[in-house]
């Protein structure tokens, strides 16, 4: 089985921490997204893992070659023009073949391993592929899956419905046996210019094979994390974090205080202040008199004098706050 990881996008929802690096290079708990998901497919052990690249594509290329080549065979294929999920999974035709595949999107992150979704797949027996899915409280936000009544098969798919059929979200993780229908699907769908929403849809695809009949299922995912936008992102900060409890590599941390769980990266330099519980802290970074919790914070950066909560800090900034002086009489009660 081979792997297809999109990754290519420009991450907008992200922005202005996406403006200078891919989304799956944000930095989360001790290491970028793309990490954490790699982390997970070890046990998989895929022939081939395919990553596809465009925006700022070189430090993705850069990391993953750096930590993860001696792990995986990794093939990276470039996205010139991106139309889709959909188009961004045709690209790699000719490189998959008639092999089995995998899709798992580049800025989701899940509890349990790919491996535990590959043999809830398996168990799925004759059918032309298994998808992921979730109940979720929003689903006009999410693509949609129908079940037939009398089956375990799917008998609708549908991205983000006005008037959704179910609350199964798609979570994001595919496995696909008929790659070849899969394929000339998307071709049909390229060739003849179908899109939704301005892109070439994976599930409008797999709807098409749904109708021609391929019988496609699904299997339970208990938990995902969606890195795509601040909100989210901190939050899987913080579970990821209570996960592994602590992630702290060669540090210097002088009159200060670590509450755990953290993630603090190499040559990092913490004085006068108080890290924790759930502060990330990336490569090279100077902390000087602060207080940072519930927060990420990138590489090369410098913050001084600052109370940062529920807060992201790109690479290579510079925060820097004010002390203040005050005299407060009895019975009083001041906020900033």
């Amino acid at each position: 089985m081979k792997v297809i990881i999109p990754a290519a996008g420009t991450g907008t929802r992200l922005f202005p921490h996406t403006y200078t690096k891919p989304k799956p290079m944000v930095y989360i708990a001790g290491k970028p997204i793309i990490g954490h998901i790699l982390d997970r497919m070890i046990d998989l052990e895929p022939e081939e893992i395919i990553l596809i690249v465009g925006y700022h594509k070189e430090q993705l290329i850069s990391y993953t070659k750096e930590h993860y080549e001696g792990i995986f065979n990794i093939r990276y294929v470039n996205q010139e023009n991106r139309l889709g999920l959909g188009h961004s999974v045709y690209i790699t035709r000719e490189y998959v073949k008639d092999t089995d595949i995998m899709i798992a999107l580049g800025d989701m992150i899940f509890k349990a391993g790919y491996m535990d979704f590959y043999k809830k797949h398996i168990e799925n027996e004759k059918c032309a592929g298994s998808i992921g899915v979730r109940e979720v409280e929003e689903p006009r936000k999410y693509g949609i899956v129908e079940l037939e009544k009398t089956s375990s098969c799917i008998k609708k798919l549908e991205e983000k419905p006005e008037n959704p059929a179910s609350n199964l979200g798609i979570a994001g993780v595919y496995f696909i046996k008929d790659t070849q229908m899969l394929f000339e699907t998307l071709e049909r769908m390229i060739m003849n210019d179908i899109k939704s929403r301005g892109e070439y849809q994976l599930t409008d695809a797999l709807q098409e094979m749904i109708n021609e009949e391929c019988k496609l299922k699904t299997f339970e995912v208990s938990s995902w994390y969606d890195c795509g936008h601040a909100k989210s992102l901190l939050e899987t900060n913080q579970v990821l974090l209570d996960e592994k409890e602590n992630i702290s590599c060669n540090y210097e941390s002088m009159d200060s205080v670590i509450i755990h769980p953290v993630a603090i990266g190499k040559g990092v330099k913490i004085s006068n202040s108080v890290i924790g519980p759930h502060a990330s802290i990336a490569d090279d970074t100077v902390v000087e008199s602060s207080i940072i919790s519930d927060s990420v914070i990138g590489s090369r950066t410098y913050a001084s004098n600052v109370n940062l909560q529920s807060s992201i800090v790109g690479d290579d900034a510079n925060v820097v706050g004010k002390h203040n002086s005050l005299s407060i009489g009895d019975s009083s009660s001041i906020e900033f």
